[in-house]
């Protein structure tokens, strides 16, 4: 960045770098500042009867008040803001005061990290502060920050424009309220989750992302190439053979966190490349899966909330088991009127035309079933409920209905009118999957681009024999969504899929390539 680029202020800043470094005061020191307190727990644990308390804090500036000798700032740290009250003789007690004069109230910038030395104190006005007896410069801000005003509970200058929000997220954490909750609270449901599993002994491992197949779900996939090996590769869209595989390995119960990618469309719920949690659990059901599902769902809540009800938009959500349970065909005559049992292709294509459902001649049975649910049914299922019960050309990896061939054993847990959970009571019957697989070729060859590939390998391996097992995946974007009452994906993503700055040059992302 040239000196015509720079705004004022940046000009400004960088005046004031070089000012800290001809004053001998180096403005990104390498030593440890040697932290002792946080903003949250000084707060908490103060007494204005316990001898004065000694403290190393350390943090951003996000305000000050230059008062002559004395000023006021206010100091962020990872935990939130404290008022810090600085004095010129206390932080220069000698006859140099070029700290306090020069650096403090000149060099010193809103949104420079500074460490302070002091003691624990509340003012006249009631407020716990820290009254600063040292203070080191620990790294200059070149960039001014945007200052987010509130008054009557309205923010002023508020940087709130979506797309630079997610372009610059290190700032919207910085100046935002709340956005930081929004992440600690998503780790807290992956470590809840991780830990009802492991309570349980389960074990959590790794599988590939680089890909042969793309296999385990119906997705456009991300191709790659291995300049190496010259063949193509894909970006996982889903990590279910592999986990399986694993199972006829003979480990009892396997998860992964798995990033996947698909190359598909971007919404307020989808995201190229976002997180799904599969388990796979040997001797299981899809039913024992259901009330493992609805245990392992309330827990979370309870631990990451403390409560089971959830708050979204207008609506109040409830996560405590047990949940409804609906067939797929009851789900589409519940909300249709039109009982789909039975029904060919041709006739499946008709009660498409009548309802106003978007169908083209790629789909077969199970696609168009899948559009008529989609559109007609799903947006309707608020409070947790399992769907079940899925037609079998919708779910080539699912072991058929026990008690009708033409179905299987299948839920999808619906929430807030859109799917959260997927599981089946798994085909292990290595013929009956290999014929799935040639069907989904078939379907491949009419045109439907997310028909799965025919994974050979997988097929051996089942043929060596898998046990009975039932598999869960659930996206846990959506869950964190659900869960902090966010509407949109990008809102718990650090950095979700943008497209390229327009200020980007075509070369520079030639060299990124």
């Amino acid at each position: 960045m040239n000196a015509q680029e720079l705004s004022e202020q940046e000009i400004f800043r960088r005046k004031s770098l070089e000012d800290l470094r001809n004053m001998g005061i180096e403005p990104y020191p390498a030593e440890e500042y040697p932290v002792t307190a946080y903003s949250t727990a000084i707060r908490e644990e103060f007494r204005d009867e316990e001898p004065r308390k000694t403290v190393f804090i350390a943090g951003r500036v996000m305000s000050r008040r230059i008062m002559g000798k004395a000023s006021f700032i206010e100091l962020q740290d990872s935990e939130g803001r404290i008022q810090v009250y600085v004095t010129r003789d206390d932080i220069c007690p000698g006859e140099d005061k070029d700290l306090y004069n020069v650096v403090f109230k000149k060099a010193l910038d809103i949104g420079d990290f500074i460490g302070i030395k002091g003691f624990v104190f509340r003012t006249q006005m009631g407020t716990v502060s820290v009254h600063a007896e040292e203070l080191t410069v620990l790294a200059k801000s070149l960039r001014p920050l945007p200052i987010v005003k509130y008054k009557d509970g309205v923010a002023y200058d508020a940087f709130e424009d979506p797309e630079l929000r997610y372009r610059q997220r290190y700032v919207d954490l910085v100046v935002n309220e709340g956005i930081k909750d929004i992440f600690v609270k998503r780790t807290q449901i992956f470590n809840s989750m991780r830990a009802f599993f492991n309570e349980r002994g389960y074990l959590e491992v790794d599988t590939p992302v680089l890909q042969n197949i793309p296999g385990g779900a119906a997705a456009r996939p991300f191709i790659t190439h291995h300049n190496a090996l010259d063949i193509p590769f894909y970006l996982r869209i889903a990590n279910e053979l592999y986990l399986k595989r694993l199972i006829v390995g003979g480990f009892e119960c396997v998860y992964e966190f798995s990033r996947n990618f698909r190359n598909e469309g971007m919404d307020r719920t989808h995201n190229p490349e976002f997180t799904v949690m599969e388990i796979y659990v040997s001797y299981k059901d899809y039913l024992w899966m259901m009330c493992f599902t609805e245990q392992m769902l309330e827990k979370i809540c309870l631990d990451v909330l403390g409560t089971t009800e959830v708050k979204i938009g207008d609506r109040t959500i409830d996560f405590k088991a047990p949940y409804r349970r609906v067939t797929m065909i009851d789900a589409i005559k519940e909300n249709t009127g039109i009982d789909i049992t039975g029904m060919n292709e041709e006739q499946l294509r008709e009660v498409c035309r009548k309802l106003g459902v978007e169908q083209n001649s790629t789909m077969g049975k199970g696609k168009l079933i899948d559009e008529i649910f989609g559109e007609k049914c799903e947006a309707n299922y608020i409070q947790p409920t399992f769907i079940t019960d899925y037609p079998k050309e919708m779910s080539p990896l699912c072991k058929r209905h026990r008690n009708n061939p033409e179905l299987t054993e299948r839920f999808e847990l619906m929430v807030n009118g859109k799917e959260l959970a997927n599981a089946y009571s798994e085909l292990n019957d290595p013929i009956d999957q290999r014929e799935r697989f040639e069907e989904q070729l078939r379907l491949s060859e009419k045109g439907d681009d997310e028909a799965m590939f025919i994974d050979r390998d997988f097929l051996r391996a089942l043929e060596y024999g898998m046990p009975p097992t039932s598999g869960m995946g659930i996206g846990m974007d959506r869950l964190v969504m659900l869960l902090t009452g966010q509407t949109s994906i990008q809102e718990v993503l650090f950095f979700p899929q943008m497209r390229p700055e327009k200020t980007y040059r075509k070369e520079d992302i030639a060299q990124n390539d």
